[in-house]
């Protein structure tokens, strides 16, 4: 069985690692092809180019490499016709992914490449629309959320609920919390800043969440503040908060191996009492730790008037719409305002037990405790392929 795969950033990177293990304990016979990053060259792919190249966010980044990212769209896409794959499976990454995808497609019209996409685009949320688009080249989705399989079938698409990595994501130990706390300090309870992981959000946010921190601890002496930062902007949140009225413990994960920082990261999260959060995937790592959180982003005002008219679902919260409930509290917008987000971090702190009952579901829904995403994913794949009338292959049985 020949697989071709395309990720661009470090989380498809992740997922397309899973995914070649789970076909890899499945198929007798498996080759890969294409681009990736460490995780999946450590699964035996031999990257057509560093996966670095595809790592561009925001127009300003992308206008001067628009000519190079280009030329590797097409490399790819005739890569895969030159090599004629059981599967081309693009992971995430959708400016770039999909569009591979599309010229396979139209140089292959008879569909003799399948085509999977692993993370459905957010449908949900706003420009449905991308759907029935993708539907003109994607045969397969791969979802980490359990509502959207409905959404891609009524494009056209199959599509199969994997499972969300987070769910399958080690845990803090007791032990390891302990021995966090030891390390660096922290006797008595603490609430986590979480302003973002790039560079221009946390530059808008800083300053909001520094402001509603220090009303909350003036009115809370007890409590400490940490702030787990991604390495490749540990310096530049240093800088951001300089003037907060409370100096925070900022985590800087610059000299620890991989395992020993997600380690460190697991820890924080699970040991601190509430956690302060920009928008976005980070609320479910917040929910596996079982730590209550109030969610709080603002946005550029052109791009707000844009996304309040558009958007279809009245929360951006992962934790409340996959629990269905809508107990994490949101400061968006115009009302991410240090007040209001300092008096939310109150109302949570007085009643957690209703968000951690929310998170607990989430959790739940998300596959926590059932087969891990990158095998569930390899089966359906497969499944695929089956329904698809691919040639016959050497499955292994379950163990």
């Amino acid at each position: 069985m020949r697989v071709f795969l395309i990720a661009g950033e470090p989380s498809g990177d992740a997922l397309g690692a899973a995914l070649m293990q789970g076909l890899r304990d499945l198929v007798a016979d498996v080759a890969f092809d294409g681009v990736g990053g460490p995780l999946m060259e450590a699964q035996g792919l031999a990257s057509r180019f560093p996966m670095a190249e595809l790592s561009v966010m925001g127009l300003a980044e992308v206008l001067p490499r628009y000519r190079q990212l280009k030329r590797r769209i097409s490399e790819c896409a005739q890569a895969v016709l030159a090599t004629q794959p059981d599967v081309l499976i693009t992971i995430d990454s959708p400016d770039f992914c999909l569009r591979v995808a599309r010229q396979v497609r139209a140089a292959d019209p008879r569909r003799q490449v399948r085509t999977v996409h692993y993370v459905a685009p957010s449908v949900w949320a706003w420009r449905p629309g991308r759907a029935a688009k993708m539907a003109r080249f994607i045969d397969h989705v791969l979802a980490l959320l359990p509502f959207e399989p409905p959404l891609m079938q009524a494009a056209g698409m199959d599509c199969d609920f994997v499972g969300h990595p987070v769910a399958a994501a080690p845990r803090a130990t007791e032990a390891g919390i302990a021995a966090f706390r030891a390390a660096h300090g922290l006797e008595g309870a603490y609430v986590l800043a979480l302003p973002g992981s790039r560079a221009g959000e946390i530059a808008r946010l800083a300053p909001v969440f520094g402001a509603a921190i220090g009303q909350f601890v003036s009115r809370h002496p007890e409590h400490r503040v940490v702030l787990p930062a991604a390495g490749a902007v540990a310096s530049h949140v240093r800088a951001q908060v300089e003037n907060w009225p409370v100096r925070p413990l900022v985590l800087d994960p610059g000299g620890l191996s991989p395992e020993a920082a997600a380690e460190q990261k697991r820890a924080a999260f699970a040991g601190a009492d509430l956690a302060l959060a920009a928008s976005g995937t980070v609320s479910l790592e917040l929910a596996a730790a079982a730590t209550p959180m109030v969610i709080a982003y603002d946005f550029q005002w052109l791009t707000w008037q844009i996304m309040r008219r558009m958007a279809l679902v009245d929360t951006v919260t992962l934790v409340n719409l996959v629990s269905e409930s809508r107990t994490v509290p949101e400061c968006l917008g115009p009302d991410c305002r240090p007040g209001l987000i300092a008096a939310r971090l109150e109302e949570v702190r007085a009643a957690p037990q209703a968000q951690r009952a929310a998170m607990a579901l989430t959790m739940e829904r998300l596959g926590q405790g059932g087969e891990a995403p990158g095998l569930r994913a390899a089966r359906a794949v497969l499944a695929g392929l089956d329904r698809a009338g691919a040639q016959p292959r050497q499955i292994q049985p379950p163990p």
